[in-house]
């Protein structure tokens, strides 16, 4: 995709993201957010849902996958009752150890829930489109690319920062090592190639203020907010 492409706008209605839809237009609009590690994905999703978007989080499934007394069966008879805490929940970081380090091990464990997210993104979309006061829903979902998952989004945003920013932004947020991160972007498609099948950039290395006034310039470019009137002479 790569680049700016014409877009469609999405339905009428009363909200800050309403605009006119000619007859037959598609309502509402299904944006993907893609990125590398510490991006900022959520905060780009945080921003759309101030300006009125329904965000669906991925990364919500997936912990939502791992509480699934069958997905919890299934690991436990792979990798033993020790991937559980006391209380017979699934230790996520621990498990991501065994995964991130080895391809085969982490296959095996999309195998067991990549086809649950796929199918809660696809109600949850389903059900915003429901919703009539829903006019655009944002998609967010780290690996929607690597899995399949972005055939249900319109747009795909590609949110982009400094890879010495992302670093430190992931170990403050989730604590996780350099190593923990390299082994995980390095699971994830190169971020050339996440890029390149993009239809906007969103900068996120600067200000909340910074990356606010972009997603603006995307929702007016897309027919989903008010352009401001011109300056009177």
């Amino acid at each position: 995709m790569g680049g700016t492409s014409p877009t469609k706008p999405a339905g009428h209605s009363d909200s800050p993201l309403a605009t006119a839809s000619p007859p037959g237009a598609r309502s509402p609009l299904v944006v993907g957010l893609v990125g590398g590690i510490g991006a900022g994905k959520s905060e780009a999703a945080a921003a759309f849902a101030r300006r009125g978007a329904r965000v669906v989080s991925g990364d919500a499934l997936a912990h939502e996958a791992l509480r699934q007394p069958a997905v919890v069966a299934l690991v436990v008879g792979r990798w033993g009752p020790a991937m559980l805490d006391d209380k017979g929940e699934v230790q996520r970081r621990k498990l991501g150890a065994v995964v991130f380090a080895d391809a085969g091990e982490r296959q095996a464990l999309e195998a067991m829930v990549h086809p649950w997210i796929k199918r809660r993104i696809r109600e949850e979309i389903a059900a915003a489109r429901k919703d009539p006061a829903a006019k655009l829903i944002v998609l967010d979902a780290a690996i929607m690319l690597e899995a399949g998952w972005s055939d249900v989004c319109d747009r795909l945003v590609f949110i982009d920062a400094p890879a010495a920013l992302r670093r430190k932004r992931v170990a403050g947020q989730r604590g996780w090592t350099e190593e923990e991160a390299a082994a995980r972007e390095a699971a994830q498609l190169p971020l050339t190639a996440k890029a390149a099948r993009a239809d906007h950039t969103l900068d996120n290395s600067a200000s909340p203020e910074h990356l606010g006034r972009q997603v603006d310039a995307l929702l007016r470019l897309w027919g989903l907010a008010p352009t401001p009137a011109p300056e009177g002479p």
